[in-house]
């Protein structure tokens, strides 16, 4: 009996960032599929799949970085088109997965808006979701599919290391990232300390004392966004108040709201590095590629053989 035919991969690129799309299918070595993505007069959006998909395992490159609403109608219409047109499987790699700071209710009449948004990707197809340091890890449990949750610590800490910073301290700007820098530390061999704030309001934050030992150390703060750059920026701060020699920053999505990046280095930052799962305009950011750690998840959700099966894609 002849083996059982592989699907074929293939690659769409949404609108969000069409470079990265680009470059996991030249990384995969497999087809980027074209979709025209539009808009009538009144702004409503329409997209439209231009090449076969059928039983293909299609992945679609989207992340809902700002306008978030925008690419957000975007992945779940691509998806629908895509199911439609039918694909044996459909998985939304989403880098950076807008709504996951609104994962709970902080008082009544919230909307746990988070939840909403799985349960629309879910109903329009979607069978896998690959996303990069999800803002609340404990998410994935209330999506209604699978999901790889990645993180950017793999890309980050070869280029860490080759800056060759002696006394360096790993910094968390709030408790909530605690897990995040503990990897880092662990990896780096450094001491942690963490920043105790109180946040008053959306998109704002306070610093209240450093939690550790960093008079006459180098800081390196670790996020997983920055949006307005504000917790950034106090951190800094804090930190220089409490005998930081420098302070340095690595976060995962550069967001960046009007005015974030002017923020982020007005605050006397060294060095600040993110990754490209957004678009970054800014030459002043050092910026990491995360296409090997997307490659290597489409690797393990299809096997390394898919990606071979059909003499076309090798």
């Amino acid at each position: 009996m002849p083996p059982a035919q592989r699907s074929p991969v293939k690659v769409i690129a949404g609108n969000a960032h069409p470079g990265l799309a680009e470059s996991l299918a030249r990384e995969l070595k497999v087809p980027l599929v074209s979709a025209e993505v539009g808009a009538f007069a009144d702004g409503e959006i329409r997209v439209h799949v231009s090449q076969d998909v059928r039983d293909a395992a299609v992945f679609i490159v989207q992340p809902t970085c700002p306008p978030v609403n925008d690419h957000l109608m975007v992945l779940a219409l691509l998806a629908d088109a895509v199911r439609a047109a039918g694909a044996a499987r459909l998985t939304g790699i989403v880098p950076y997965f807008g709504y996951a700071r609104q994962e709970q209710r902080s008082r009544p009449g919230d909307a746990r808006s988070a939840q909403v948004v799985g349960r629309l990707l879910g109903g329009v197809g979607l069978d896998h979701l690959v996303t990069l340091d999800l803002h609340a890890p404990a998410l994935e449990s209330a999506l209604p599919m699978p999901a790889t949750l990645l993180h950017a610590d793999e890309v980050f800490l070869p280029r860490i290391k080759s800056w060759g910073i002696r006394d360096l301290v790993v910094v968390t700007p709030d408790a909530g990232g605690l897990k995040r820098a503990q990897r880092y530390a662990l990896a780096l061999d450094a001491p942690l300390a963490v920043i105790a704030k109180e946040r008053p309001r959306p998109d704002t934050a306070a610093p209240l004392q450093v939690l550790g030992e960093v008079e006459n150390c180098v800081c390196l703060v670790v996020d997983d966004m920055a949006s307005t750059g504000r917790t950034l920026a106090v951190a800094a701060e804090a930190l220089r108040q409490a005998g930081a020699l420098e302070v340095h920053a690595a976060f995962t999505h550069a967001v960046m709201a009007p005015g974030a990046a002017d923020r982020l280095f007005g605050a006397r930052l060294g060095k600040v590095l993110t990754t490209d799962s957004i678009p970054v305009a800014d030459s002043r950011f050092e910026i990491v590629p995360i296409t090997p750690l997307l490659a290597r998840a489409v690797h393990w959700l299809c096997g390394e053989t898919t990606l071979s099966a059909d003499p076309a894609f090798s």
